[in-house]
């Protein structure tokens, strides 16, 4: 069943919500939007995500209202306007769904025109400043409508999905709170207890960090009030898979503890945490949500200066090689780094031969 959406409230200007904004607006979508924080809806609207609504007025038919304000406060916000009917349709798009939807429950709100979901995206970043029009191109978005849900309101929010670039995902809310809670809850957490390690580190420490802690620390930079709302809506599931993650960190010590005494029998412990751990890595889905692929990866030094990373993808240009992921390594103390360049097995040589070609230093 096709709904078009030609105007959208968006309630809410963080990260996901002015991103969204962005989306529909390059769609041609007309965006309404709307903060308790004023700053934050001039910056999403001076972003170009939309213009600011004016509750009160008779504004055009809204066809959609999307929430997205923290998991405590989707179900009061939804019948605030509900009351005032404001839209055709609501959603919202809080990464807990059990909680808001058990609360709207209880407030009575009208289950019939509201389907909850989640984009599964985001950064490590917040605000307006952060948002992004392609943040959600190609990832998965969770919906869980209850029995209550219509088929228009449903078809509404599948629109809103599609015009984002992402693919829909139907989920019951209490498995998709477990699913998350596993994908992206608890892992914040553990990389926030590793990088409260660095608090107090040393400088030495510090001058030795490489990519494989910026890699595992990178999003715990996020907002710790944003994050709090998140983790006290989905607590228990959370604290399922953290005290899984104690036992076998605690089980690791014990193992370390055993070999630094001599015990050379510890190893097989630690082996089978390694082991599983690359298997539960190489079961994370690769590329456009398929499988995990085995790309080769190049190394190329690379100075740090205007250009350099543009001369690069232009050799993968110029030899038809697509780069399926970069990364970059910075050599500390020098004006240079690493490009990491992941391509395909059978491009590797000819990507490697390019490059020293066309002098290049490889590692």
């Amino acid at each position: 069943m096709a709904t078009e959406l030609r105007t959208v409230l968006v309630v809410g200007t963080g990260l996901i919500g002015t991103s969204l904004a962005l989306a529909l607006r390059q769609k041609g979508v007309r965006v309404l939007l709307a903060d308790r924080d004023q700053g934050a809806v001039r910056l999403a609207r001076e972003l170009g995500a939309g213009e600011e609504w004016q509750p009160g007025r008779p504004p055009a038919e809204i066809d959609l209202a999307v929430i997205a304000v923290p998991p405590g406060h989707v179900a009061s916000e939804l019948l605030e306007l509900q009351r005032d009917g404001v839209a055709r349709f609501y959603t919202d798009v809080a990464s807990v769904k059990a909680e808001p939807i058990e609360r709207a429950v209880q407030l009575g709100c009208d289950l019939t025109s509201y389907v909850a979901s989640h984009p599964l995206a985001g950064r490590e970043k917040s605000g307006p400043g952060a948002g992004r029009v392609d943040l959600f191109l190609g990832r998965p978005w969770a919906i869980c409508p209850t029995a209550e849900a219509s088929a228009e309101a449903r078809a509404a929010v599948l629109r809103l999905i599609e015009l984002c670039g992402a693919n829909p995902v139907e989920v019951d809310a209490a498995d998709h709170d477990r699913a998350v809670a596993v994908v992206s809850h608890a892992p914040h957490v553990t990389a926030s207890a590793v990088a409260a390690r660095l608090a107090d580190a040393s400088e030495v420490a510090l001058g030795l960090a490489g990519q494989g802690v910026r890699d595992v620390t990178r999003i715990a930079g996020g907002d710790p009030t944003l994050w709090l709302g998140i983790l006290s809506g989905n607590a228990a599931p959370v604290a399922e898979v953290l005290e899984a993650v104690s036992r076998d960190l605690a089980e690791a010590a014990t193992a370390l503890r055993a070999l630094a005494g001599g015990d050379g029998t510890a190893h097989g412990e630690l082996t089978q945490l390694l082991k599983r751990g690359v298997a539960g890595h190489d079961r994370i889905p690769g590329k456009h949500g398929g499988p995990a692929s085995a790309y080769v990866v190049v190394q190329v030094v690379i100075g740090d200066r205007p250009g350099q990373l543009a001369r690069l993808f232009q050799v993968c240009d110029e030899v038809g090689v697509n780069v399926e992921d970069v990364r970059l390594e910075h050599a500390p103390g020098l004006p240079l780094g690493i490009a990491e360049v992941s391509v395909q097995p059978d491009s590797a040589p000819v990507l490697t031969r390019a490059l020293r070609e066309r002098d290049w230093q490889l590692p």
